[in-house]
């Protein structure tokens, strides 16, 4: 489905909705490894510090990824004057390789494929779900 908001209003979208994905998730990770790592009877207060400590940093780790893709999403949507499956796509393979461009070129395009293969992978799923989901004409 690709009746989104407007571009504005998606990057804000895309951010939060990144950063409650990271949070939650890492939320939820911290906890169980917070609880294996800690020493017998300091179990629970070491899974909450555990938590605390690392699971809005995960969170600010996926909001920039949500930034940078939804930057690119709509970057690929005003050049290209059309929404459709191939801006995700795009925007994921970009958003793979330049958040690996630090790590040198060689790193920056096997994200940047893995990216795209992972957008195009989410993008055929939806495409698929909707078109079996939807009522015969």
């Amino acid at each position: 489905d690709h009746k989104r908001e407007p571009c504005p209003d998606r990057i804000l979208n895309d951010i939060g909705g990144a950063f409650a994905m990271g949070a939650v998730g890492g939320g939820i990770w911290h906890l169980i490894k917070g609880t294996k790592n800690s020493p017998s009877g300091y179990r629970m207060r070491g899974a909450i510090e555990a938590v605390r400590r690392e699971g809005p940093r995960l969170g600010g780790s996926f909001a920039n990824w949500g930034l940078t893709f939804a930057l690119f999403d709509c970057s690929l949507q005003y050049v290209r004057k059309k929404e459709d499956p191939w801006n995700a796509i795009g925007a994921g393979a970009l958003t793979g390789g330049f958040l690996q461009l630090r790590f040198g070129l060689s790193s920056a395009a096997k994200s940047a494929a893995f990216g795209g293969f992972l957008l195009a992978l989410i993008e055929g799923l939806g495409i698929a779900l909707t078109k079996l989901t939807s009522p015969p004409p």
